[in-house]
This record gives C-alpha cells, sequence and structure tokens, in this order.
C-alpha cells in the first residue's frame, strides 16, 4: 500500500500504456532537474490535494494499484502521488531509490502530510504536489499554515 509510513511501497513492473507513453517522453530529458521539473509539471496538471477530501475519502489512502492511481485524475493521497511520481521517477531511469526520500510534516500542526525530497547533483530538492493547489510551489513544501 503507498501509505509508506516505515518503508517505500515497490515500484511495479508492469505500467498501464499511457503511463509508460509518459516516461518515455521524460526519458527524453537532458538532465535530473529537467526530468524532476517535467515529472511536476505533468503531475500537478493531473492531480491535487484537497484538505477536505482527504478526510471524506480516508480509506482511498490504502489503494496501490498503479494502473488504478495513474486512471484517476483531480483529487489523490498525497501518499499515492508520491508514489505515482516515485515510479515515474525511478522508471525514466535518471533516478534511484536512494535518490528520493519520503518525509512527513503536519499541516496545520495536526494534520500528517507526505511530501518527497529528490536528489539532483549535491541538493535536496522538496516536491510536494498535493499542496501546488494551495500555493506551494516546486522546491517547497507544505507545513504549519503554510
Amino acid at each position: 500500500m503507498p501509505l509508506d509510513l516505515c518503508s517505500k511501497t515497490p515500484i511495479p513492473d508492469v505500467l498501464p500504456g499511457e503511463m509508460q507513453k509518459i516516461i518515455n517522453e521524460i526519458k527524453k530529458s537532458l538532465n535530473k532537474e529537467e526530468c524532476l521539473k517535467m515529472t511536476y509539471d505533468i503531475l500537478v496538471a493531473k492531480y491535487r490535494g484537497n484538505r477536505i477530501k482527504t478526510y471524506m475519502k480516508l480509506f482511498d489512502v490504502f489503494k496501490h494499484y498503479i494502473d488504478m492511481l495513474w486512471s484517476k485524475n483531480g483529487f489523490l493521497h498525497c501518499t499515492n502521488i508520491n508514489y505515482v511520481m516515485r515510479t515515474l521517477l525511478i522508471k525514466s531511469n535518471f533516478f534511484k531509490e536512494d535518490d528520493i526520500r519520503l518525509k512527513w510534516t503536519l499541516i496545520w500542526y495536526v494534520s500528517p502530510h507526505q511530501y518527497l525530497q529528490v536528489k539532483v547533483d549535491d541538493k535536496w530538492i522538496n516536491v510536494d504536489i498535493w499542496a501546488y493547489v494551495y500555493g506551494i510551489k516546486f522546491g517547497d513544501n507544505a507545513h504549519g499554515f503554510h
């Protein structure tokens, strides 16, 4: 399950055809940073967070089939979005598991929230696709009242 509390959900060997097409485009990136930014742009256009739906659709957090997650648009839980992001980045062959960290914070100081840190060259970049709809940009992450 992509709750990813203690360990990372394994990346699947077989991917949906439409997802593989996106990966083939991402593979054309010139470097890691371009790959990361392209993947980010694709996913912020496809998915978004929603504070109310996070609780209304609480049990969706346990859904982990990549074909089901990829077929959706709109709301996904932060952990599910991050699982899709990790899958795209690793399958691009620009990144390895060690280049991606699962990070946890609290939104409103009470609600657990996951974002990613992705290593590009010698720096770690925060990636929080779920919070993009709330004004959190590439390189930043939701936390507290931010």
